[in-house]
């Protein structure tokens, strides 16, 4: 059985919030507001449908039902009625998803790292082709992405590539994405026809805001340097680089990429808040048993996640066991949505599961 109860109290707040919205309040009430109202407003459309269809088919019995009715409309209600059932159903299973414990950090941007890892020239060229992965991916779902830096590999590729993915519910599709990728397949520059393993480390953070994590400026030791690699003589004449180190634990950004040493200031600030705030996301994790057991494999970025492999043309994801011969399609990131979308289902239903324990 759904939990009416609580369901009755969201379609209240949603009102609430509707008439508080409609009544002119403004600055960060507004902001905050909104954001609790565009989350409620789906779930409370899939609360009203279902109770129309609860309604529909209880008229429908009472049709039935009805001694002195027609026969021939007795029978056409009886055939409506497990047509209006199984969409019943469906509705039911919609709420019990939408009901489930939210990630507050689902509706932020995204900072994503690639990193080479074992494989040498082959691990920044797969890293490379890993970034152009979700490049495309992020243009189909209408988002946009920013270089925020990158070190690229002697052969091609990229050693280290930053990036900033921005759009609706960018961190609620990828952050599943953490974790060692590993990739089997001929280089160029193998005249034997060998087939080689190479891996990349990915990371998705959750784009922090100043709310989010709190950071002493006492804790942070900033340093600027001139730009290395390409730019012109206007990089190498001007210490536009920035490097800033958080003390406490240790964790340094380098950010380079843009001309001017304040926006390269910002951008650096910005990706320290977002590793402190996923740091301190994975330690509350870690301390909660039933997080644990939830988790899409264990979130570790140490942890191999998935194998691209060219030769049979086939993407393995080894949390779910789910295998796809779309590589290409996967690599165009046409069809990478399919292994996010499995991966996301396999967590619900892993939610639920604990729900109706």
């Amino acid at each position: 059985m759904l939990p009416i109860s609580k369901l009755e109290a969201l379609v209240t707040r949603h009102a609430v919030i509707e008439a508080e919205l409609s009544g002119g309040v403004e600055g960060d009430r507004y902001v905050a507001l909104s954001r609790e109202f565009a989350e409620l407003d789906p779930v409370v459309g899939a609360v009203k449908a279902y109770r129309a269809a609860v309604a529909e088919v209880a008229d429908l019995d009472q049709l039935m039902a009805d001694p002195a009715g027609d026969a021939e409309m007795a029978a056409l209600a009886r055939e409506e009625r497990a047509d209006v059932e199984a969409r019943l159903a469906a509705l039911e299973a919609d709420l019990r998803v939408a009901l489930l414990p939210k990630d507050a950090a689902d509706a932020k941007n995204v900072i994503l790292e690639i990193r080479a890892g074992t494989g040498g020239d082959e691990a920044s060229l797969f890293a490379g082709d890993l970034y152009r992965m979700y490049e495309r991916f992020a243009a189909v779902q209408g988002w946009t992405v920013e270089l925020v830096s990158a070190s690229e590999g002697t052969a091609g590729g990229f050693k280290e590539i930053v990036a900033e993915l921005r759009g609706s519910g960018a961190y609620a599709k990828l952050k599943f994405e953490s974790g060692v990728h590993r990739v089997q397949r001929v280089p160029a520059t193998e005249s034997g026809g060998r087939i080689h393993t190479s891996a990349a480390t990915v990371a998705v953070l959750p784009e922090a805001e100043e709310v989010d994590v709190a950071i002493n400026d006492d804790d942070l030791r900033i340093d600027t340097m001139r730009a290395g690699g390409a730019g012109g003589q206007h990089v190498n004449k001007t210490e536009s680089a920035v490097r800033i180190t958080h003390v406490p634990t240790g964790t340094v950004v380098v950010v380079q990429d843009e001309r001017s040493q304040h926006k390269n200031k910002a951008r650096a600030m910005a990706i320290l808040r977002a590793r402190l705030f996923d740091e301190e996301r994975r330690r509350l994790a870690a301390g909660r048993a039933a997080d644990r057991r939830l988790q899409v494999g264990s979130g570790d970025r140490s942890e191999r996640i998935r194998t691209y492999n060219f030769p049979q043309g086939r993407v393995t994801d080894h949390r779910i066991e789910l295998t796809l011969y779309k590589l290409p399609e996967i690599m165009a990131g046409t069809a990478l949505g399919e292994i996010i979308d499995a991966l996301v289902a396999h967590h619900q239903a892993s939610l639920l599961a604990l729900e109706s324990a």
